[in-house]
């Protein structure tokens, strides 16, 4: 990454300074891996490990979090045998998609390329949920794809259930650029090839397979392997959570990260109107962004709708009977075990107490409030400066940011914030992906609320009982590593927190924290050109 995007992405500069444009957005997916000034904060305590409640300068938390060294790195550290690729349509792709069309490519590669022999078949995937619990689905399937020695069809995503968007991955994602990043990982077609049969040319047919949730790597190269063989190819589906995330494999591990932070980079023009957002939000100085996790499906799905008006509670029930397993769910157990998300009003408090005042810009990423204006009304009472796609991006954004794509937006517009905040982090993958994707992207600042140690002081104080209210608030949110690298520890998810797989140390007392090149293609080219010498000289020696 160059000096200049750098130090905007470290927040050097000054209030009013514009940052570069585009560029840094594009840089953030495409590099993924920024190099990080060394702290003096303590690794497992954050920047403020070892300060007391009332030294900390809430000024701080605008900065990066403390990297002790340690810097984002997927590329491979051992042996890391290449994939078979079609040199030529690789070439196509990364280098006329100037002047042929992206269907033109995609009929190109479906007519043409035909599975190597080096493969076992097609692996075929429907990634089910969001977004974001899409986006690991899709790193998975490449894991998946890898061990299996498989040919990856391009990943379906569920765009119809949900979100009533049809766009799929390649109306949400840089097909080029996912296939050119990967092209020494996993072999990956748009679509299954055509196969003849009785003089026709008929589509190969994969065969269906619903896989165990988090099955294991033995699942893939058993079992599946043997239908793939069988079939030539399979579909797998639903696929969501379908692959366990704890693989004793660092290398397998770095091969999510490179999907997840290098590979997966959205299409142009979602991040043009991210980069508009950013923008327009840094011109008046730092700012902040929330994922606001006050939303119907999470409300019923926690089973916290005590706090609701008759009509809503049901609402919510019906909702919850409707789409999850049936359950009795208690509000107030739920609320001390830390399972309710967070009103908007506990969130502004928290924000006070911490030391962050009324001035203070905020980018809400959320759907619609539950309970609509009498929920945010006393936030916005304390944080009027609130903003969200609609009312600070460009004037079509609507038109140009529904469904999938909005949720692309806001994950941008989270990523290169200042201080991320969510507000629901369990089954909530938008928070989870965006705390890893941040941590990957410089360690930088997350505020990450406990929720079961503040439930006990906001009822509390719901029951009068105010007295050292903000000081209660303030050991519990210090207490944290506001983004820093620390210990993965269950159940926190990989794609929270990627560290140490996906990082490395500058300078390391243990070698295998050793940094590699900054570029994954740096690592794998230079394999494969060994590769190739090594087969020249063996040659040569047939011959002799």
């Amino acid at each position: 990454m160059r000096r200049g995007g750098e130090a905007w992405l470290r927040r050097g500069g000054g209030a009013g300074k514009s940052p570069p444009r585009m560029c840094v957005a594009v840089a953030v997916l495409v590099a993924g891996t920024v190099w990080l000034c060394a702290s003096s904060a303590g690794f497992m305590g954050g920047p403020y490990g070892g300060y007391r409640v009332q030294d900390v300068d809430v000024n701080k938390l605008w900065t990066t979090a403390g990297s002790n060294g340690w810097r984002a790195s997927s590329a491979p550290r051992s042996y890391w045998p290449r994939m078979f690729v079609h040199a030529i349509f690789v070439y196509i792709i990364v280098h006329t998609n100037r002047i042929m069309s992206k269907w033109m490519i995609c009929c190109v590669m479906s007519q043409f390329i035909a599975p190597p022999a080096e493969t076992n078949g097609y692996l075929r995937v429907r990634c089910n949920g969001g977004l974001n619990q899409q986006r690991s689905a899709i790193c998975n399937a490449v894991v998946a794809a890898r061990i299996m020695n498989a040919t990856l069809v391009l990943p379906e995503l569920d765009t119809n259930s949900f979100w009533r968007d049809k766009s799929g991955f390649p109306g949400i994602y840089d097909v080029p650029h996912f296939l050119k990043t990967l092209k020494h990982d996993v072999h990956i077609v748009t679509s299954l090839p055509g196969i003849m049969s009785k003089g026709k040319t008929k589509k190969l047919k994969a065969h269906k397979i619903v896989p165990p949730r988090d099955a294991p790597l033995s699942w893939y190269t058993t079992l599946a392997l043997e239908e793939m063989k069988k079939y030539g190819a399979i579909y797998l589906t639903p696929f969501s959570h379908r692959l366990a995330e704890d693989i004793d494999d660092p290398e397998l591990q770095r091969l999510r990260c490179r999907v997840n932070y290098h590979a997966l980079r959205f299409k142009p023009h979602i991040m043009k109107i991210s980069n508009e957002i950013v923008n327009k939000l840094r011109s008046e100085g730092h700012f902040m962004s929330i994922h606001l996790r006050f939303e119907m499906d999470m409300l019923a799905f926690a089973g916290c709708i005590d706090i609701f008006t008759p009509e809503e509670q049901k609402i919510l029930i019906e909702y919850r009977e409707k789409n999850f397993a049936k359950k009795i769910l208690v509000y107030k157990d739920r609320r001390i075990i830390g399972k309710c998300p967070l009103t908007p009003e506990e969130v502004g408090l928290i924000l006070r107490a911490i030391g962050f005042d009324n001035s203070t810009r905020i980018y809400l990423a959320s759907g619609e409030i539950f309970g609509g204006d009498r929920f945010m009304s006393p936030f916005r009472a304390m944080f009027p400066r609130l903003d969200n796609h609609s009312s600070v991006g460009p004037e079509k954004l609507e038109e140009n940011t529904r469904g999938l794509a909005g949720s692309a937006v806001d994950y941008m517009v989270c990523l290169l914030s200042d201080i991320f905040m969510p507000t629901y982090d369990g089954p909530s993958n938008f928070a989870n992906n965006i705390m890893g994707h941040r941590l990957y992207y410089g360690f930088q600042t997350t505020i990450t609320p406990n929720r079961k140690a503040l439930a006990p002081i906001f009822m509390d104080r719901e029951e009068g009982h105010v007295t050292g209210f903000e000081d209660r608030v303030r050991k519990v949110m210090f207490n944290t590593h506001f983004g820093g690298p620390h210990k993965r520890i269950h159940p926190e998810s990989f794609y929270t927190n990627s560290w140490p797989e996906c990082f490395c140390h500058m300078n390391p007392m243990n070698p295998s924290d050793q940094c590699p090149s900054d570029d994954p293609h740096d690592v794998l080219g230079g394999q494969l050109q060994n590769e190739e010498i090594e087969d020249v000289d063996l040659k040569t020696t047939d011959k002799i």
